[in-house]
């Protein structure tokens, strides 16, 4: 059995209630059954990410007794946001959160972690559903750093930028609806940046509670950046403003 995924009801079964860390759960569109009944229960209670698919899919992950059903396991273990912050208030940190609202491009995912762990973010806060993973192909493109990094994998990111709120960041939206340089927003607090999908940017909702709106400046023909190159150029403007006020980076 490949170490990256399980099949088999009772096996999938099994696996969530050893509590082991399942990426999504592929099943077959048409699968039913007292015992597939059992396991969509047990999926529903858990809020693991499913989908249902044709059986061909499944097939070409695994030609073996899969009974339309397969587990793909994540390639890290996810931590919890709201363990996570006070931890890093208790540790004396000056805490520095990367949100990425519905990020799908897993090159641009790897991109922007690889970025977050070079410029001492101390987590990285994805949605569960509509975004991308860490996946194996997640963690290449990284270069390894999300084996390095937390990553929060929050079932709503719109409870999350409140959560953070209320627990004393500063929320900052990156987008080009913004008419404040990012330049000119102070970065020397608690900060948590938020960045949006590739194509629709950040959802209204979680747009409408961030704190504060930064756009970078466009001199060109083409109306916006690629978001991991965004990402970079504003952790690397928060790495240089607290270096200048003496902060901690890391």
């Amino acid at each position: 059995m490949n170490s990256d995924y399980i099949f088999g009801i009772r096996a999938v079964m099994e696996a969530i209630e050893a509590g082991k860390e399942i990426d999504k759960i592929l099943i077959k569109k048409d699968l039913s059954g007292p015992l597939a009944t059992e396991l969509l229960d047990l999926i529903h209670s858990r809020g693991i990410v499913t989908q249902r698919v044709p059986v061909e899919r499944i097939n070409r992950i695994t030609r073996k007794n899969h009974q339309g059903v397969v587990a793909m396991l994540s390639s890290v273990t996810y931590h919890s946001l709201s363990h996570l912050v006070p931890e890093l208030y208790e540790a004396g940190m000056l805490p520095f959160v990367v949100v990425l609202d519905g990020i799908t491009d897993v090159r641009n995912f790897g991109a922007i972690a690889r970025t977050c762990e070079c410029a001492g973010v101390d987590a990285i806060v994805i949605p569960q559903h509509g975004s991308v993973s860490v996946g194996a192909d997640a963690v290449k493109t990284s270069a390894g750093a999300l084996l390095h990094i937390p990553v929060c994998r929050e079932r709503n990111i719109l409870s999350a930028v409140k959560f953070l709120k209320d627990t004393g960041y500063k929320v900052v939206a990156v987008t080009e609806k913004a008419d404040i340089n990012y330049t000119t927003a102070s970065y020397t607090e608690p900060t948590a940046l938020v960045l949006g999908s590739e194509d629709t940017g950040i959802s209204p909702e979680v747009l409408r509670h961030c704190d504060t709106y930064v756009s970078i400046p466009m001199f060109g023909h083409i109306g916006s950046l690629n978001v991991s190159v965004a990402a970079g150029v504003l952790m690397y403007e928060v790495v240089r403003q607290r270096l200048q006020a003496n902060m901690e980076v890391i």
